[in-house]
């Protein structure tokens, strides 16, 4: 049984990622490079002499770490006015913190999917069965004073 996909990935062109630049994609094309791992939405911490980038397990207030989605997507900006909307316009300037096993940052790097994507699987499970979602596994934001974010590094790519 397939589970149901909050993404609309229906009558997409078969494998359109490998034949369009990013910038090229419609708005439906480029939701649907979204894996649905909830990486993206853990809190980061940047050095700042060196520019490097760790994720940690503290997740933002919104997220879901059960569905690893956004439980506030299309008006999270009233909630969590920092929050980036990716663009091909933008990906230059964020791919630099974004999952190492991200769609958006592997294309921008021209390197190909995972063979876990939804996109290839067909189903947005395949995201947790390959264990490379946050699923399960976050600590709260509100919960986790930010002075201690560091005893939740975690390594990548997970």
């Amino acid at each position: 049984m397939t589970a149901k996909d909050p993404i609309d990935r229906r009558g997409l062109s078969r494998r359109f990622w490998e034949r369009k630049p990013l910038a090229k994609l419609n708005q439906q094309e480029w939701e649907a490079l979204c894996d649905g791992c909830g990486k993206c939405c853990l809190n980061k911490l940047e050095d700042a002499d060196t520019g490097d980038v760790a994720l940690t397990r503290v997740a933002c207030r919104l997220l879901d770490d059960e569905s690893c989605r956004c439980t506030q997507y299309d008006i999270r900006h009233q909630f969590v006015p920092e929050c980036i909307v990716l663009t091909p316009k933008n990906l230059d300037e964020h791919a630099y913190w974004m999952p190492q096993t991200c769609a958006y940052r592997l294309l921008w790097e021209g390197k190909s999917l995972p063979e876990w994507h939804p996109l290839l699987t067909g189903t947005p499970k395949s995201v947790h069965d390959a264990g490379v979602s946050v699923q399960g596994w976050t600590v709260s934001e509100f919960e986790t004073p930010e002075e201690d974010w560091e005893d939740h590094i975690i390594e990548e790519p997970i």
